[in-house]
């Protein structure tokens, strides 16, 4: 398994790198066709923010959906405890989703929300990572962000379930039982939604999403 470690704002130093190495050798066990880790070490610059002046978001790429998890404190190393721990949890979700469905038994999307001292809305990839581009407004201070991805069709629990796994509050997607784009969000609690368009998908066609 691969380990990819990149920061923004900050340098990331020998000794934390492997430190990395050791707390992330616990995903194989969860995920052992895990074919990459990518860690972003991030560091607020702001005061105000000092108490949560560092983030980790982990992400494993596997051959089935994207899992992610991220986390803020004061110190890196706490960042990673946390977000390690947030990670660890939606691969046992994902290993058992994957054994129920081999048993035919639905699962229900759970709530694993970050604590309300976390900020709600999770961090944005930096321009020209994953297909992010920015654009300006004219002569405008507005800021228009677009990623392009490729969405493939599924139900609504799956995309509920996928949103959960890398703890977004929405997740855009293409409904398999009538073609149409999507948006599944978090509401209150345990209650979810969902918006779609009124117009089908055009076979072949790129899905794009402004986020």
């Amino acid at each position: 398994m691969e380990i990819v470690v990149a920061g923004r704002h900050t340098e990331v130093s020998p000794r934390y790198r492997a430190h990395l190495e050791s707390k992330l050798a616990k995903i194989e066990q969860l995920a052992p066709r895990a074919q990459r880790v990518d860690v972003l070490v991030s560091h607020e610059s702001n005061p105000r923010q000092a108490g949560i002046s560092e983030r980790v978001e982990l992400t494993v790429v596997d051959k089935g959906p994207v899992i992610r998890a991220e986390a803020c404190a004061d110190d890196a190393y706490a960042a990673l405890d946390v977000a390690l721990g947030r990670l660890l949890e939606r691969l046992r979700r994902a290993r058992d989703r994957r054994k129920d469905h081999r048993n035919h038994t639905p699962l229900t999307p759970v709530d694993v929300r970050p604590p309300a001292a976390e900020p709600p809305a999770p961090s944005e990839p930096e321009p020209g990572e994953d297909g992010v581009t920015e654009t300006v407004l004219g002569d405008s201070p507005v800021l228009i962000r677009e990623k392009v991805h490729r969405a493939e069709p599924m139900t609504v629990d799956d995309a509920l379930y996928e949103m959960e796994l890398v703890g977004h509050d929405f997740f855009l997607f293409v409904d398999a039982e009538t073609a149409q784009p999507a948006v599944a969000y978090r509401r209150r609690g345990w209650s979810y939604g969902v918006i779609k368009l009124d117009a089908p998908v055009v076979t072949g066609g790129t899905n794009r999403a402004v986020s």
